[in-house]
């Protein structure tokens, strides 16, 4: 079934390993990289890693195309990425089997993750026509002031294996619409998600006479991931991984005064109060926990329980954690499928032996699935506020139960982590919710009441605090990030005049 579908998407033996705009090296000295299927631990194909010179011509590439792209008025380039969406989403399907069969999330996830890439070109194709500045008045006469956005440049996207296609695209549509080329390396874990992707970019790009947009290199941090952080023709990078990561890419873009737009590590935790709707919370809690395998930037780590409803949340959340279909991520009855990699299922199990040494109790799972594969069991464990594991983000299904008795204290738990993604609370009291939502509430860059932590829309700017990086992606104003800002004054007085009232002689 996996040669059939690498055929549909152009992904044949043959040619997985094309360069192009794409550079996977052909005669790359590097080794060749494998896709390995999680759900099987088997290899799907290999692709040849880019070596530095292979880099360097993908930057030529990107930095030629961009002083023409820069050029071209910002709805025709909105133009270019409707065209985008439209080729995805005319791959949709064949591009999500190829999601869940290189990294293991079930289908309707990868069905989501393709929706979104759709979504975010719809929302940059409108975003065209509104990379608006502003106007305020001078305090001199006859002078205008205003403010206005320019293309930045070419713009590197470092992305993770969780989110292998969806994170290219919001940066990719909204950098592209703003005039800016983007280079992306994708995770070593999903280079076939990657091509895929590129390919359906360079039959956009090949029907309209473009070229050197959308570009992908397929390589390792050492030496393309320092490359790209290095090299001052780009700009911004914008890299999403974990706060290790995030801090070498912000230091060495520092280093050269370069832009960086990171999306960290996240550690979220969900508050039910007495008051909550224990049916809806539950539901929520469900997919925070185990969507993706515990492996979403925004899981659902820890729930924070109010303790009147600590027991019967505890005891509900058993039995369903019990009745939790895990396998085939193809397969329609499946709940969860595998971790990506058999590292992350050593991780899963070295973090749990911490967690009981530091007190804590697996009260659910906490075993590895001794089949094809890195499958695991969902965990449950009962924990406390001194537990250090607690606050360490591990990409696994491992949810620590903690009971507080007021939401004061249930907020100081929850911000008592270094990371500061997504938070959530479920309550059916407004003065909660508010407090919750207001200055002495989360400290995280997403805060929802009644539903969960993860699923966020693309309308509004994505992104957390603290440790996990401060970056803004998608919707609302994140398109600044890929512009600069220039400020602009028009003396049509025919006379010359200071400001600050400052008189220079005659």
């Amino acid at each position: 079934m996996s040669r059939a579908l690498l055929e549909t998407l152009g992904l044949g033996p043959i040619n997985v390993g094309f360069s192009g705009v794409c550079v996977c090296g052909h005669n790359s000295s590097h080794d060749k990289l494998a896709s390995v299927n999680p759900s099987s631990g088997l290899t799907i194909a290999e692709v040849h890693q880019a070596s530095l010179a292979d880099y360097r011509q993908v930057v030529e590439t990107a930095r030629k195309a961009f002083l023409s792209w820069r050029m071209t008025p910002a709805p025709q380039r909105g133009e270019i990425v409707r065209q985008l969406g439209e080729e995805f989403r005319k791959q949709k399907e064949d591009l999500a089997k190829l999601i869940s069969l290189e990294t293991g999330k079930i289908l309707p996830e990868a069905m989501g993750e393709v929706q979104e890439m759709i979504d975010i070109c719809v929302l940059a194709a409108g975003l065209s026509r509104q990379l608006y500045g502003v106007t305020t008045h001078s305090e001199r006469q006859r002078h205008r002031m205003f403010e206005q956005w320019h293309p930045l440049g070419v713009v590197g996207v470092i992305s993770a294996f969780n989110f292998p296609v969806a994170v290219f695209a919001w940066n990719a549509a909204i950098a592209a619409v703003c005039g800016d080329t983007i280079i992306w390396k994708p995770s070593l874990e999903t280079p076939l998600c990657a091509i895929a992707v590129q390919k359906m970019c360079n039959e956009v790009m090949s029907r309209n006479g473009l070229r050197g947009i959308f570009n992908l290199v397929i390589g390792p941090d050492e030496p393309i991931g320092e490359a790209i952080t290095g090299d001052m023709q780009i700009p911004l990078v914008s890299a999403t991984g974990s706060t290790r990561m995030g801090r070498r890419v912000a230091q060495r873009v520092a280093q050269r005064f370069g832009r960086v737009l990171l999306e960290l590590g996240g550690n979220n935790a969900l508050i039910v109060l007495n008051d909550a709707d224990l049916d809806l919370a539950l539901r929520n809690i469900l997919f925070g926990a185990l969507g993706t395998a515990g492996q979403r930037c925004t899981t659902t780590r820890r729930l924070i329980m109010q303790r009147g409803i600590a027991p019967k949340l505890t005891a509900q959340l058993l039995s369903a954690y019990k009745q939790m279909s895990i396998g085939n991520p193809l397969d329609p009855s499946t709940v969860m499928g595998p971790l990506i990699n058999r590292k992350a299922v050593i991780t899963m199990m070295d973090a749990l032996l911490v967690a009981q040494q530091q007190g804590g109790e697996i009260v659910c799972g906490g075993k590895s699935i001794e089949r094809n594969g890195f499958f695991v069991e969902p965990t449950i464990v009962k924990a406390h506020r001194d537990m250090s594991i607690i606050k360490q983000e591990t990409f696994a299904p491992i949810l620590y139960l903690l009971e507080v008795n007021t939401l004061e204290e249930a907020i100081a738990t929850q911000n008592d982590v270094p990371q500061g993604l997504s938070s959530a609370i479920f309550t059916e009291s407004l003065r909660s919710a508010e407090h919750f939502l207001g200055a002495e509430g989360s400290d995280c860059g997403i805060a929802n009441v009644n539903l969960g932590t993860s699923g966020a829309e693309i309308g509004l700017a994505f992104g957390g605090e603290k440790e996990t990086g401060g970056g803004r992606e998608a919707g609302s104003d994140a398109w600044k990030s890929y512009m600069r800002r220039q400020t602009c004054t028009v003396n049509w007085s025919g006379r010359s005049q200071l400001a600050q009232e400052i008189n220079f002689g005659k």
